[in-house]
């Protein structure tokens, strides 16, 4: 398992991560940088995990007959910068430098729209349910990467999906350890 990612800042990808490109993505507004890092939980169907349904929703591939829940997000067009599967395998749907659609209605600090400023990271899994121990291992070591790469970004900017769009999402839910995250993370800079 890697402990540690290599950012190439030029090309906004992860040099180690599995790409899989996302159509649902465009560019920042003018002079925008990546300033802040949100926290997603997603399984699809609900449960259920180590599918090709993420993937196919954030490619715009998802047959929406193929579960009676997709009926409810049918023709959703979303992505992510970045999954972290259950087996802590790392995915890269859209370059850092692009803008991914993952925040949508959003504010943070007083800013809205914060797909304009923000990398999206999704954990596969639930709000109730407990996150694999990989996952932190991965998402430890690719946020230390992200904090080196882009330095707007610190502690102070990393936020849940549920901070940024309160009453309308709740995810990554209370499973979510954030002090195992914030020691993480330490963990890793001083590496």
């Amino acid at each position: 398992m890697k402990t540690s990612y290599d950012i190439d800042v030029n090309s906004g990808l992860v040099e180690s991560a599995r790409q899989c490109t996302s159509p649902n993505q465009d560019a920042r507004p003018d002079g925008a940088t990546p300033e802040l890092l949100v926290f997603h939980g997603i399984s699809l169907p609900p449960g259920k995990y180590g599918g090709p349904e993420i993937e196919q929703l954030f490619t715009n591939t998802l047959d929406w007959d193929g579960h009676p829940y997709f009926a409810e997000i049918r023709g959703l067009e979303v992505s992510s910068h970045l999954l972290i599967r259950r087996d802590g395998e790392l995915v890269q749907f859209v370059p850092f430098d692009r803008r991914a659609w993952h925040a949508g209605d959003s504010w943070f600090h007083g800013r809205t729209c914060c797909n304009d400023f923000s990398i999206g990271i999704e954990l596969e899994g639930e709000d109730e349910m407990p996150y694999a121990d990989v996952q932190y291992v991965v998402l430890c070591a690719v946020t230390a990467a992200l904090l080196t790469a882009y330095p707007a970004i610190s502690a102070r900017e990393i936020a849940a999906h549920s901070d940024i769009s309160p009453g309308r999402k709740t995810d990554p839910g209370p499973a979510f350890d954030w002090l195992r995250l914030y020691d993480g993370v330490s963990e890793c800079r001083q590496k």
